[in-house]
């Protein structure tokens, strides 16, 4: 039976409040995605020490980074802003252990949405507070008023997305205000919008799989373009925990 590569995903947190238990919860879609790729998804709650993930990093094959509100400003030293949803702090101090963590490790890791952003800033990057603002010339990355939105990107020549998705340009799906202003040296730019904002980006050590895109392929995983970027990340976990029994092997 072919290996199922453990993957470990992060939840969001909702702290309590007035009826309200406080609780962490993560959509389905980034499991069942998962599990259509042949992995077997572990949930990770937003954890306050190293020491308690660190057990957990060492059992699971890779890492999703999942999408949610956004990283506070001021810890990045910005000014706050309006548009701002702030995630919760719980989730966010448990996220940057877990970026930072996976970077000591390098571990396979797929950074969707927030995840993108979050691996980009803890690696050095910077980001856009609100699109509309900071880049006037942008296209719409969101509809407004919360419904479906998609928008073309180009996939860069020589890159592993362009390997995983074929050359020239896809429709992805988009709900972000927020995006990557500044590229964490580590890093090189694997897609971009029409506008010139970054989509997708990836590890420029060959030795790390580590890809980060703006879009969310989990929620449309039946889509085969979608699902081929998941089962790559499926097959580069599988591939790294096998690679130790390999060379006991031989």
């Amino acid at each position: 039976m072919k290996y199922r590569p453990l993957i470990g995903i992060n939840t969001d947190y909702r702290a309590s409040a007035k009826g309200r238990t406080p609780h962490c919860y993560l959509h389905s879609g980034y499991y069942e995605c998962l599990m259509a790729a042949n992995a077997l998804p572990v949930f990770i709650p937003p954890l306050a020490k190293e020491a308690d993930l660190a057990p957990i990093l060492d059992r699971v094959d890779g890492l999703m980074l999942t999408g949610g509100d956004d990283l506070d400003p001021r810890k990045m030293g910005l000014a706050p802003h309006p548009s701002v949803t702030v995630v919760p702090e719980r989730r966010e101090m448990a996220d940057r252990m877990l970026c930072k963590m996976v970077q000591q490790r390098r571990m396979p890791v797929l950074g969707i949405g927030l995840g993108m952003q979050e691996l980009n800033v803890v690696s050095g990057g910077g980001l856009f507070i609100h699109l509309p603002e900071d880049m006037p010339k942008s296209i719409p990355h969101r509809d407004p008023q919360g419904g479906a939105h998609r928008h073309t990107v180009v996939m860069q020549p020589g890159t592993r997305l362009e390997h995983i998705y074929g050359p020239g340009e896809i429709r992805v799906n988009s709900y972000h205000h927020q995006g990557v202003r500044k590229l964490a040296p580590n890093f090189r730019v694997a897609a971009i919008a029409p506008d010139g904002l970054i989509e997708g980006f990836e590890g420029k050590d060959h030795s790390w799989w580590v890809t980060g895109v703006q879009w969310h392929p989990e929620n449309e995983g039946n889509i085969s373009l979608d699902m081929q970027l998941i089962e790559a990340f499926v097959e580069a976990a599988a591939s790294t925990r096998c690679m130790p029994a390999l060379a006991k092997v031989g």
